[in-house]
């Protein structure tokens, strides 16, 4: 199990935690009642960390989709005998938003299965085998009136089930026989109290809150995603995806729902993605303005003003990254007890880059806030404050050395990109001035925003390379310098702009043509994957450039990457062209959203 490739896998979401799901109908993955919660499932990264396997008996082949405008996944298994259908759906609860039920709001953190059998005779295989912590703990399970319950260490799961399971102390399983017509209902239960446990659900409430759940998703497709240009199913999938990475109750938005999916396999890049980054959660709002309508923007920036504003109004650099509630320790550490995907350790909780300073945020910040100004017309009065002194941040330290955008785990240099979203920072806040009551502070934002442009087209340029640089004055490329036309700084056609992007073209591409992020020295071991993200940025920067063409071109290859569902991940290996990374990632969906979008301008 532990060598299954990471596009076998699905997504589940509730807007508060999430599930992967193989394939092969074995639920992999689970953290609840948030997305870094300790997962109760695990055997993603360790074959005895937990699992919760339903399939047939047998060969058997699989089809996969998930149901229109929903997450909900329904996995097809056809045997020579016949054929199983199996739903599966983490609870939403119900959304009707014009009586105040968002989606998510009502969550009831339980994850939901409904096996069918449709066609002919089947034999099941059932096992359930919850390893809170990680894995680290072997729950105890207690036979109930239809179900099973489960308790160690800080959570309790209760199991809905009719079935009749053999349990033994840490496991149960069961095989049966299903016959056309016959239906089986699951639902895993999550509560800490051992004072309150939930009762076991009825088949006809599983299936009252399966229909819940697929009604709330489709209502929110429907209300939020209007795009109807090229690849608008890619589009909507993907903005389904990034709401799917949203915790409802502040509005911060996860990298991704995994940690320690490598970069390399068998190497030390693994991190947990399970936290809000400013700068991607950012990167988020403005892609789902394309689309969906981010009407809970203000949710996000006025959740940032509380996790951000005392440190900066303090004189410090603003976090880059916080728990999705706002903490912000994010001490990491190792579990040693897992091996990791395909022995890729150590396996990481908690992220380091919390103590880093990366002055690219600001920008990301108020660009996203910039683009978004229609739905943050009454922001409160302290948020409006905390986008002043975000800017004023910008300006403070822009001539800092820092981490960059990709976080590297060196020594702080001067990143042109850095700049550049200082540089960013500055215009969309001057763009902004009245709406932030700030007027008078123009003057001397516009004094160095005209700096940093000149630092940047003085020391960013190499003559040799053709290209802007990673560095100021330095000689190695870059691709988060795609941004350059693509954020206004100079035009998509500029002489300087284009050579950069013929640079990257040429020597940041791997055999497939996809985009690398850089191949200077970073100060760790090992290799890694080319990256989505900047192969969506380069179809981008094509398109801006008057290439709609060459950026179509390039936006159909990256998308051969997807898996069967039409979910990324982070990286691609550049030899065998699998799957790398966390799974699924923000970023990589985020690429497709604004690059087609930039190729419907283009066109248009």
């Amino acid at each position: 199990m532990p060598h299954h490739a990471i596009a076998d896998y699905a997504l589940l979401s509730d807007c508060h935690g999430s599930a992967l799901v193989h394939r092969t109908g074995s639920v992999d993955w689970l953290c609840m009642p948030r997305f870094d919660s300790p997962a109760v499932f695990s055997r993603l990264l360790d074959e005895r960390a937990g699992h919760w396997l339903i399939r047939p008996e047998g060969d058997f082949q699989v089809r996969r989709r998930y149901l229109d405008g929903t997450m909900t996944l329904e996995t097809t298994f056809s045997t020579d005998s016949g054929e199983l259908v199996l739903r599966d759906a983490l609870a939403t609860g119900p959304n009707r938003e014009a009586h105040g039920h968002e989606l998510g709001a009502y969550a009831p953190h339980t994850l939901l299965r409904k096996l069918h059998c449709v066609r002919g005779v089947v034999d099941v295989i059932f096992e359930y085998e919850p390893r809170p912590e990680y894995g680290l703990i072997a729950s105890l399970l207690f036979p109930v009136d239809d179900g099973i319950l489960a308790r160690g260490g800080a959570s309790n799961w209760m199991l809905s089930s009719r079935l009749g399971c053999q349990v033994d102390s840490h496991r149960a399983h069961h095989r049966f026989r299903m016959h056309a017509g016959d239906c089986r209902r699951f639902a895993l239960q999550y509560t800490r109290s051992i004072d309150d446990l939930p009762q076991p659900w009825s088949p006809s409430r599983i299936d009252d809150e399966l229909q819940t759940t697929d009604d709330a998703w489709r209502h929110w497709s429907r209300m939020h995603q209007s795009y109807d240009g090229p690849w608008r199913d890619l589009v909507h999938r993907s903005g389904r995806v990034l709401q799917a990475l949203s915790y409802f109750p502040t509005g911060a938005v996860v990298a991704a729902p995994t940690t320690s999916l490598p970069e390399q396999q068998g190497g030390v890049r693994n991190w947990d993605y399970r936290y809000t980054w400013i700068r991607d959660a950012s990167f988020t709002l403005d892609a789902l303005w394309v689309a969906a309508c981010p009407d809970e923007a203000y949710k996000f920036i006025d959740f940032l003003a509380h996790a951000a504003l005392t440190k900066i109004e303090a004189g410090r650099d603003m976090q880059i990254v916080y728990g999705v509630a706002g903490e912000h320790d994010l001490s990491e550490r190792s579990l040693r007890h897992l091996s990791g995907w395909r022995d890729s350790s150590p396996v990481r909780v908690g992220n380091d880059a919390w103590h880093q300073v990366q002055t690219d945020v600001y920008g990301e910040l108020l660009a996203a806030a910039y683009r978004l100004r229609d739905y943050l017309s009454d922001l409160a009065p302290q948020t409006r404050r905390f986008l002043v002194e975000v800017t004023e941040s910008a300006a403070g330290c822009w001539q800092r050395p820092d981490q960059s955008i990709w976080e590297v785990r060196d020594e702080p240099r001067h990143y042109l990109y850095s700049k550049l979203m200082c540089w960013v920072a500055l215009d969309r806040a001057i763009a902004m001035a009245d709406m932030l009551d700030a007027a008078d502070r123009v003057e001397r934002w516009d004094a160095t925003r005209s700096r940093i442009r000149n630092t940047i087209l003085d020391r960013g340029f190499n003559d040799e390379l053709g290209a802007f640089t990673q560095t100021l004055d330095g000689n190695c490329l870059d691709a988060a310098n795609l941004l350059i036309p693509l954020v206004g700084l100079l035009p998509g056609d500029h002489p300087c702009v284009v050579s950069t992007i013929d640079a990257i073209e040429q020597d940041l591409t791997d055999s497939r043509g996809l985009v690398y992020r850089y191949r200077a020295d970073d100060g760790l071991p090992g290799d890694e994957g080319s990256f989505l993200l900047c192969t969506f940025w380069l179809a981008q920067a094509r398109a801006v450039a008057g290439q709609p063409d060459r950026a179509r071109q390039i936006f159909e290859r990256a998308v051969e990457y997807s898996n069967d569902l039409g979910l990324f991940s982070e990286e691609v290996h550049p030899e065998t062209g699998e799957l790398l990374g966390n799974f699924p990632q923000a970023f990589s969906h985020i690429g497709l959203v604004t690059a087609a979008w930039a190729i419907q301008q283009a066109e248009d």
